[in-house]
């Protein structure tokens, strides 16, 4: 250093004088207000701008004109994650106690080998749940859930993990779009091609077997509701018309016996003449003349048999079989329980005239259509071995079948004229 001068032109203007750094505070507080003493120009006189130290020898932003590079980008980038530190500013405090300076935000350097307790409590913290279609969370990762195989997530500032990001994404496959995702986007759907419109249309249209076999199960069902709807016709609502339609007669005949009527010597086919009663049974219906299906049968009454060569005796006649049929099962059924009658149970015949009293006496469970010697006067098998004045129930068996008949016999044993009122076993 060229020793000072002290010579007579030496000055304050002299830049070169010594009497301008006589005072070592002064000296000092210039060298350190520069921010490289190296490259600054020496400051002229007056007061010095205060010098502001970053630790570690890392110069942290200053006021005045900024560098050609991105101090901040640089130490982020070099350094990896960078800890902003607070620091009150350096040197003498404005007076008159105004606001103060900004802090100004310095950056110290983060050792990568010394645990990051931030980056530590984010790799703690619960990851966001995976979608369920594609497997991966909100950020595109596949998340740790600490399974055997699982990659660990990386390590190292942020640009580290930004880096091993990328490279997991270029090595993975894209998940294959939703079948949803056109509609939930409302983007209209590709236009198909001919071809495709083609196989479409064909995977569409049902083969041949498909519509035979539908065919047959349509018809199948409406078989089965035919008969459903067959059988409950036949099984309940014939009942219930047959039992209208006697009842109807029955009152009939009981007007005309109360109207005081001649008695004909002749009923017509169908017509009704006679009140038949199994107190057993709670039975109550009207006798027709005849044995017809459409006429009688169907419609809920009991018939005479009065037709040759099966014709039978009248109840007022002085001996003779009195044969009756019914049926056993639809159209009413009087004599659906006859089996059920016992030796002994009586049978009533109410006419214009006279109440006529049988009991039962034998049955026959079983017999071919064909044995009509069953209603004859004296009848084979019913134990009766002379004339007499008797009664033949006669109807089909088994149940809902006519492929037999069953027969029911019984013997009067008492004549009761209306003038003296019901017998005994009607009033009880």
């Amino acid at each position: 250093m060229t020793p000072p001068r002290h010579g007579a032109g030496a000055g304050q203007d002299d830049p070169h004088d010594a009497r301008a750094y006589e005072d070592p505070a002064a000296f000092e507080a210039a060298a350190h207000g520069l921010s490289d003493p190296l490259n600054d120009p020496l400051p002229g006189p007056g007061p010095f701008p205060p010098r502001q130290q970053a630790p570690y020898g890392l110069q942290g932003a200053q006021e005045g004109p900024q560098e050609w590079y991105d101090p901040e980008g640089y130490q982020r980038d070099w350094y990896g994650h960078q800890e902003p530190v607070q620091r009150p500013p350096a040197g003498p405090q404005p007076p008159g106690g105004g606001p103060a300076e900004p802090p100004t935000e310095v950056f110290h350097r983060i050792d990568p080998y010394e645990p990051y307790e931030p980056y530590e409590a984010a790799a703690s913290a619960p990851r966001p749940e995976p979608d369920a279609y594609t497997g991966t969370d909100e950020l595109g990762d596949v998340p740790d859930t600490g399974a055997p195989g699982t990659p660990a997530p990386p390590a190292g500032g942020r640009a580290e993990r930004r880096r091993a990001a990328n490279a997991k994404g270029r090595g993975r496959r894209r998940p294959a779009p939703r079948p949803d995702a056109a509609a939930a986007d409302g983007a209209p759907a590709k236009p198909m091609t001919r071809m495709e419109a083609r196989r479409a249309a064909k995977a569409a249209k049902d083969s041949p077997a498909v519509v035979i076999s539908r065919g047959i199960g349509e018809l199948f069902i409406t078989l089965g509701v035919l008969m459903l709807l067959f059988v409950t016709y036949q099984l309940w609502w014939t009942n219930v018309r047959a039992d209208q339609i006697a009842g109807r007669e029955t009152h009939k005949i009981q007007d005309n016996w109360a109207k005081g009527g001649s008695k004909p010597d002749a009923f017509e086919p169908g017509q009704g003449f006679a009140i038949l009663h199994i107190p057993k049974l709670d039975v109550v219906t009207p006798i027709a003349e005849g044995i017809s299906k459409e006429k009688v049968l169907d419609r809920g009454m009991v018939g005479h048999y009065s037709e040759e060569p099966l014709r039978t005796a009248m109840p007022s006649d002085k001996q003779g079989n009195f044969a009756l049929a019914g049926h056993r099962n639809t159209h009413g059924e009087p004599f659906r329980y006859v089996n059920r009658l016992r030796p002994g149970d009586p049978i009533v015949v109410e006419t214009q005239e006279a109440y006529y009293t049988y009991e039962m006496t034998r049955t026959l469970p079983q017999t071919s259509p064909s044995n009509v010697s069953v209603i004859g006067p004296v009848p084979p098998q019913s134990g009766f071995t002379k004339p007499g004045r008797y009664i033949t129930l006669t109807t089909c068996t088994p149940e809902f079948t006519s492929t037999y008949r069953l027969i029911v016999w019984g013997k009067m044993v008492d004549e009761r004229p209306r003038s003296k009122g019901k017998p005994d076993v009607l009033v009880d």
